[in-house]
């Protein structure tokens, strides 16, 4: 069980997490960091969050049997066939620490979710 904290960074939010959680973790960091190079990785609400001109794209989160991105938002609908097989529930997705880590998937759901800020920061300002 993690003990509650202010993380103050990524590194120090995986380093908390159990070892299998922690190699999927980096896995999925790197992802995200590859398909998302100019997002600020920040911790926003206590979990590993990347932003983009300010708004707040996708996060991600290590759980015992499984990790966790958020939010979902058009995603869902967009990659339904590949998002399948993974639990999805209330903004959601959860990937199971028992499978590799689909870094494709991630990466696509990753830049879908910065077009999705894009265009809602451009809603915004109109």
């Amino acid at each position: 069980m993690v003990v509650k904290t202010k993380f103050k960074s990524v590194d120090e939010y995986i380093s908390t997490q159990p070892q299998d959680v922690q190699a999927a973790l980096k896995r999925v960091r790197a992802t995200i960091r590859k398909a998302l190079p100019g997002a600020d990785e920040v911790i926003s609400y206590q979990i590993p969050t990347y932003k983009i001109n300010g708004q707040r794209v996708i996060f991600f989160a290590g759980w015992k049997e499984h990790y966790s991105i958020y939010p979902v938002g058009g995603v869902e609908k967009t990659l339904k066939k590949e998002l399948a097989p993974y639990g999805i529930e209330k903004g959601t997705i959860r990937f199971p620490l028992s499978k590799p880590v689909p870094v494709k998937l991630i990466e696509r759901i990753a830049t879908l979710r910065a077009k999705e800020a894009a265009a809602g920061a451009k809603a915004k300002k109109r």
